[in-house]
């Protein structure tokens, strides 16, 4: 990956995939049972587990794809240890970094059953772009890390070419990252991710909430459907105690059970951007683990408290066929989903009208859902 070079081993901790490189075009070596292979010889990296011609062939397939995400802030290429990036000074004139790090927690066991690598890849950029949004900030670059037991150079482009591709769409660079082949930690078939991410922000413009008072509005804006959280409740309804196949149709749905499940995480960076340091905006709430009632009071200052009017937004149709073929109650559909709503913008009292428009005139789905009133922190669902 752009940024620097990628070692391989039990564990491999470097910014960027770069090193050794098979000669282009030639196949990975074969995955047979490194151990089989080698008896009676002396121990080997390759015997233990590592294949480092697989990996070196991995790095080279991908190196393009990382280009395609650089901006002009990025110094350094790829074969360097660390990944360089310029800040333009006229961006602000108080810089702020905000750093943010996520994963896309049991999503994944979804990507592993049907073979698709690459949507939850872009999820994860989505998601961090979402959560340093929540403090006024975009984007300037992003960092991954992929571990694996069996090093698979095929998916690792795919999870590469998904987290580009979410990178390229948010204006972020894709800097570097790591690849860790680590035997025997992960099941055939399976890895874990990671992303790490880096925005700007001048200080004049960090929304923190201080702004916030009485009567300021609500404004939801849609979700797709899960985004990335609830995944573990979603799978134990679905596809064990209703026992659905993911290729299966579900007329209520409209699509398939893996095709509502697999649905992208939302980045709303393209709608939200042009409100950033406007003063109507007073604070936004990415809601993901935990739900509304978790997420929104984290953006709001002390001593206020968010009414949501129950029913005010239309939720997708899966959350519908969790709470009824699981029997979750109203309470723990709240604290596990996002039932709809992917961001919350809380706007001053009197422009949510005028802010509501300007965010379906770029393409989101927006419901004024509720208002703050004075309180301790927290929220009170309205029916």
């Amino acid at each position: 990956m752009a940024g620097g070079n990628r070692k391989r081993g039990a564990k491999s901790k470097t910014v960027g995939r770069a090193g050794e490189l098979s000669e282009a075009g030639h196949d990975p070596p074969a995955s047979a049972n490194p151990a089989a292979n080698h008896a009676g010889a002396g121990w080997s990296y390759e015997r233990a587990g590592i294949d480092l011609r697989a990996a070196a062939f991995a790095k080279e397939r991908i190196k393009a794809i990382a280009r395609r995400t650089y901006t002009p802030g990025v110094m350094s290429e790829v074969g360097s240890f660390g990944g360089l990036f310029r800040i333009d000074p006229t961006q602000a004139d108080a810089p702020v970094l905000v750093a943010s790090a996520d994963g896309v927690g049991s999503k994944l066991k979804l990507a592993f059953l049907t073979g698709r690598h690459d949507s939850v890849a872009a999820d994860l950029v989505h998601h961090c772009v979402n959560d340093i949004l929540t403090q006024g900030a975009a984007p300037l670059f992003f960092l991954d890390y992929v571990s694996l037991g069996k090093m698979d150079p095929a998916v690792v482009e795919q999870i590469v070419d998904g987290i580009a591709r979410g990178c390229a769409e948010n204006g972020c660079a894709l800097l570097g990252g790591e690849t860790a082949e680590m035997p025997d930690l992960y099941a055939p078939g399976e890895y874990d991710l990671a992303g790490f991410i880096v925005g700007l922000v001048d200080r004049h413009r960090i929304l923190s909430g201080s702004a916030c008072r009485p009567g300021d509005m609500l404004l939801g804006l849609g979700s797709d459907g899960l985004h990335t959280n609830g995944y573990s409740l979603a799978r134990r309804v679905l596809l064990e105690e209703a026992k659905l196949k993911l290729e299966e149709f579900v007329p209520e749905l409209g699509e398939t059970v893996g095709e509502a499940l697999l649905r992208p995480h939302r980045s709303y960076l393209r709608a939200l951007r042009p409100l950033l340091g406007d003063p109507r905006l007073k604070a936004l709430a990415h809601i993901t683990g935990g739900g509304i009632a978790c997420n929104l009071p984290r953006a709001l200052s002390p001593g206020l408290r968010a009414g949501v009017q129950v029913g005010s937004w239309s939720e997708p149709a899966l959350f519908g066929e969790l709470r009824r073929r699981g029997r979750i109650d109203e309470d723990e559909m709240r604290r596990c989903f996002n039932l709809g709503l992917g961001m919350i913008a809380v706007v001053a009292a009197g422009a949510q009208d005028a802010v509501a428009a300007e965010l379906r005139a770029r393409g989101e789905q927006v419901w004024i859902i509720g208002e703050l009133i004075p309180g301790k922190s927290g929220v009170d669902f309205w029916e």
